[in-house]
């Protein structure tokens, strides 16, 4: 098959996309990229252009696609059959890994997706203190459900703590039941838990909110608040569980929650998530622990997958090994840093903002702090730099650089003259 050849059946690909799918996408990254396959910290579409990878399928491939070791772990259970509904030695094991790992962790229960984690782990706070609110910051990701889908991303801010609705269908009531505060704002957060004390159940915040690390002692503040005034502080560690440090972020930051929620790294590429915390809480997962009127039902037909688990393991363990976080953080760094040099170079108003494993340009001169702190951001050429970067070689989500531990010094190399080649377009 000639190169036109190959072309035309991925673009027959998006055409057909098209007509079978909602806006042509299964609703995660643009339409007009169709990957084929993915080794190391590469990918590869279906025309056979090749990138080095940022979006790590947007978090869960930290040691790199199809690492032999994951592969050749999920591979030996696939063989022995591929989701049972009952408990398995993958699953147990993997939840031992965990409570072994996260400072939070005294108890695991599995699901399948990041969405059903934070939507569960909000459920467990309220089931936990007999109280419906749950205080949110403005710009965090927690998932789909309707309590997650509030402010996330709001095209005009509104007042503190009135949340804005993300999507259609939402019922309006809920709005009743979120509080929105400002990420980083210590002393807007405490007077809103001390004013609603008595109806908030828990504060659930991203402890590296998208790419905006806390400033020093919010998260230390927070830990205080809450403990202060009785509410449940949940961690959602679904993107920087086992990526900021083996610990997670609670480990990184050295801030401990009550609940975290988990996914991404810990499936090793397979669908598969985890709230884990106190036992006390994690009881109400068990009716013969708490009764009827404190049993919160939670059942998942793929909940605790034996192939998902057996991913995750052998990813824990290649995570375990010395020197794999001095090497991720080694690379990230090179990147940041080779990033604010080429910007600067080409006279381009921006900001490299984030930790070494995850980060972003902000093209702006304004202190990044918060979601309105990226809303100075100018978004259209931060649109036009990442097209700019695709046809280049170079995939990115739209808002952050995912790194890897499988990044090469050739990726970098490349990465490097993409930025340089991109830049100083963008700049002329």
């Amino acid at each position: 098959m000639n190169a036109a050849e190959v072309k035309d059946t991925e673009q027959g690909l998006i055409e057909k996309a098209k007509r079978v799918l909602p806006g042509g996408t299964f609703g995660n990254f643009p339409g007009d990229v169709v990957i084929r396959e993915g080794r190391g910290g590469r990918v590869w579409d279906e025309s056979g252009k090749e990138y080095v990878d940022f979006l790590l399928g947007s978090g869960p491939m930290l040691v790199g696609h199809a690492h032999p070791e994951v592969t050749a772990a999920a591979q030996a259970v696939i063989a022995k059959g591929t989701t049972f509904f009952a408990n398995n030695r993958y699953g147990i094991e993997l939840a031992e890994a965990i409570i072994d790992a996260v400072p939070c962790a005294e108890q695991v229960r599995f699901v399948s997706t990041g969405s059903e984690a934070d939507l569960y782990a909000m459920r467990a706070a309220r089931a936990f203190k007999k109280r419906d609110k749950i205080l949110k910051f403005e710009g965090g990701y927690h998932g789909m459900s309707d309590y997650s889908l509030m402010s996330l991303a709001p095209k005009r801010p509104g007042n503190f703590p009135q949340p804005i609705p993300d999507s259609a269908g939402i019922p309006r009531s809920l709005s009743d039941e979120i509080l929105v505060a400002p990420f980083n704002d210590l002393e807007v957060t405490a007077g809103l838990v001390r004013e609603h004390r008595d109806e908030l159940a828990g504060i659930i915040l991203e402890p590296f909110q998208r790419i905006v690390p806390p400033l020093p002692g919010f998260l230390e503040g927070l830990r205080r608040i809450t403990a202060d005034n009785g509410v449940l502080l949940i961690f959602d560690e679904v993107v920087t569980g086992f990526r900021l440090a083996y610990g997670g972020a609670q480990e990184y930051y050295g801030v401990v929650p009550d609940l975290c929620t988990l996914g991404k790294v810990i499936g090793g590429g397979f669908p598969l998530a985890a709230i884990a915390g106190r036992a006390d809480i994690m009881a109400h997962f068990d009716r013969g622990a708490v009764g009827d009127d404190g049993f919160l039902m939670q059942v998942g037909t793929l909940s605790g997958n034996p192939v998902a688990a057996a991913a995750g393991l052998a990813t824990l363990e290649i995570l375990r090994r010395p020197g794999a976080y001095e090497s991720l953080f080694a690379t990230g760094r090179e990147l940041m840093g080779a990033l604010t040099e080429l910007l600067k170079r080409h006279g381009v108003t921006a900001q490299v903002t984030g930790e070494p494993p995850l980060f972003d340009a902000v093209f702006s001169g304004e202190p990044v702090r918060d979601y309105r702190g990226t809303l100075c951001g100018d978004a259209d050429m931060l649109r036009r730099f990442n097209a700019l970067l695709r046809e280049r070689g170079i995939l990115k989500g739209e808002q952050k650089y995912y790194v890897s531990m499988a990044h090469t010094p050739d990726d970098i190399r490349h990465t490097r003259e993409a930025w340089a080649s991109a830049l100083a377009a963008l700049a002329g």
